[in-house]
């Protein structure tokens, strides 16, 4: 069962695991800060409503930022290559 977890787990992207990362994050936070909290009453529907809520935004938000991150640095890269393509050409044109 370890192994299937860790298969799973190396499929997916890197956005994918930042946004799974930071939503536990959120669910953690979000159920300490309910046990800590005297005025939240502590029953089922609070923890469920609250982590749901805190990990979902906060999974999005992370992934979204992340998928970004990594759009921008492809073309950033796609750019560099097809800034130095052209020189290339010039180089073997000017040798002839």
């Amino acid at each position: 069962m370890t192994s299937t977890r860790k298969n799973l787990w190396q499929r997916f992207d890197g956005p994918l695991k930042v946004g799974i990362s930071f939503a536990i994050i959120g669910i953690v936070l979000t159920i300490v800060g309910i046990f800590r909290d005297p005025t939240t009453p502590i029953t089922v529907w609070s923890l469920t409503v609250g982590s749901l809520i805190s990990g979902v935004v906060w999974g999005l938000v992370s992934w979204a930022i992340a998928t970004a991150a990594v759009e921008v640095e492809a073309d950033v890269q796609q750019a560099q290559e097809a800034e130095n393509t052209p020189e290339l050409s010039k180089q073997e044109d000017d040798s002839n």
